[in-house]
């Protein structure tokens, strides 16, 4: 049986890349059958902050994917929370310095920065570790620890038997990439497996979970793939078979730079104040890299869990392009119910101040019945609301000029609105098709455009030339609201010099 993972540190806000990596752990189980856990990678105790772990949960929960195993709901492999699992790491570290496949390093931090600051004053090309202590004798190291010395644990990354002589390669075959060779002379010198405070490296904490938990696939990020080698190793050195390996395809700005905030929102709690819907972002997300069926877009989280293949992975990066996940957005607002769509936008209306408190009975009833005519064009949760304010509260008067109709004067516009005001106690009692009919009738009988006729009564009805359907905005607001609106802007338009 498959058995993946997604496993986050908790030192940041769980941003797009994380979740693709997530999404497409969770569908490759899904597809096969298999298992998906979550596991806390919070050994970087200095970053860690538990409002990280919050996101992580809130995230997932408002995303609606769910793992099999982990910290909240168990499993076979508990803990899932790296930093309850230490004694593991400590036992493996010594397993490899018993092997000799790893090695106490005694040097302190002022000698690491004074090596460091060596190199860079001559320009050396070097970097990483010297490997100082690599040759300290066992029975010294086993003394110089005895005695209380401080010291962390460092692979022996496998060199060259001979000085000068070509040096070893490490080969592994990536799912997406194919067979790689990495040169040993590449990989970082001797990495640290296990920290003086106590605590492994991602390295060492990584690998150990990995087997322990059975892990049989890493799908994880491009940006990763240099580590391999490393991991892979270390997979050696313990004597345990590596799972195989498939480094997803990067995510690219449109400038074709790694996705970053001066591309636009990347945290998920971002795309959630921008009024998204978790399914939008999830359907596309996971068409970032991956296809699916030829001429189809919309998909729901199942279908993506059925169709899903390392096979349709491609090798290019994917561009993140926020105006096709707007579309996106708009589609599944769309696919909403009057009911469901209040109930997700009625949060926004509050805080915008659509009501003067906690709404009524009545207003709730009226912002449910006002989703048709918002739902059609809007590509944002919180546009519902902020396009629905004149259905709650008068909006201000216009100015004379908003309810002249191109090519007509300010007598006109008051002799439309007269007109339009005639007709709204039917307009209010009557459906689209009769309301339609009424003013076409009356247009015609007045030799009118129709759209002349309409839009002062939609300025003095709405407060804007540009407006939801108006026929409904009259239903909603009821006869005696709209009537005393068109008398306001009846007494603004007198003002100005219109006949009286």
């Amino acid at each position: 049986m498959r058995r993946v993972r997604y496993a986050p540190s908790p030192t940041g806000l769980q941003h797009i890349g994380g979740i693709r990596t997530a999404l497409f752990n969770y569908l490759f189980a899904r597809s096969g059958g298999g298992e998906f856990l979550l596991r806390l990678e919070d050994t970087d105790r200095t970053r860690y902050a538990p409002e990280y772990e919050k996101n992580l949960y809130d995230t997932f929960a408002w995303l609606g994917l769910h793992w099999d195993e982990g910290p909240d709901v168990g499993g076979p492999s508990a803990p899932y929370v790296q930093s309850r699992r230490t004694e593991l790491y400590r036992r493996r570290a010594e397993d490899l310095l018993e092997t000799g496949r790893a090695y106490r390093c005694f040097c302190s931090a002022e000698r690491l920065e004074k090596l460091r600051a060596e190199r860079e004053a001559a320009r050396s090309s070097e970097t990483g570790y010297d490997r100082h202590c690599r040759n300290i004798s066992a029975e010294e190291s086993a003394r110089r620890a005895a005695a209380g010395e401080s010291f962390t644990v460092r692979l022996a990354i496998p060199l060259a038997e001979t000085p000068g002589g070509p040096g070893p390669e490490t080969r592994f075959t990536d799912k997406l990439l194919g067979d790689i060779e990495w040169k040993n002379g590449d990989i970082n010198p001797d990495p640290v497996l296990f920290k003086s405070d106590g605590f492994p490296t991602y390295h060492l904490a990584n690998v150990v979970d990995d087997h322990l938990m059975g892990i049989t696939h890493v799908l994880r990020a491009q940006e990763w793939l240099s580590s391999t080698p490393l991991h892979v190793i270390l997979y050696g050195a313990l004597g345990w078979k590596p799972p195989e390996f498939c480094h997803l395809p990067m995510v690219m700005g449109q400038d074709g730079k790694k996705l970053s905030k001066r591309h636009g929102a990347t945290s998920i709690d971002e795309f959630r104040r921008q009024g998204y819907l978790p399914e939008a972002l999830l359907n596309y997300v996971a068409l970032l890299g991956c296809s699916y069926e030829e001429g189809k877009d919309i998909y729901t989280l199942e279908e993506l869990g059925r169709l899903f293949s390392l096979d349709k992975l491609n090798k290019a990066p994917a561009v993140f392009d926020y105006k096709k996940l707007e579309w996106y957005n708009g589609q599944y607002i769309r696919m909403k119910g009057d009911a469901e769509l209040a109930e997700l936008t009625l949060p926004m209306a509050v805080e915008q101040g659509l009501f003067a408190g906690e709404p009524s009975g009545e207003e709730r009833a009226r912002y449910t019945a006002a989703m048709p005519l918002v739902r059609e064009r809007a590509n944002f949760l919180h546009e519902v609301p902020s396009r629905l304010a004149y259905l709650f509260r008068d909006p201000p008067v216009p100015a004379a000029e908003e309810y002249i109709p191109k090519k007509l004067d300010l007598p006109s516009a008051v002799k439309l609105l007269r007109l339009g005001r005639e007709l709204v106690p039917a307009l209010a009692a009557a459906d689209e098709g009769e309301a339609e009919r009424r003013v076409k009738e009356k247009a015609e009988a007045e030799d009118l455009k129709l759209g002349d006729l309409l839009m002062p009564l939609r300025a003095a009805v709405t407060g804007s030339r540009v407006s939801p359907p108006l026929f409904g905005s009259i239903r909603l607001l009821g006869t005696e609201r709209c009537l005393a609106r068109i008398d306001a802007a009846l007494a603004v338009l007198e003002s100005a010099g219109g006949v009286r």
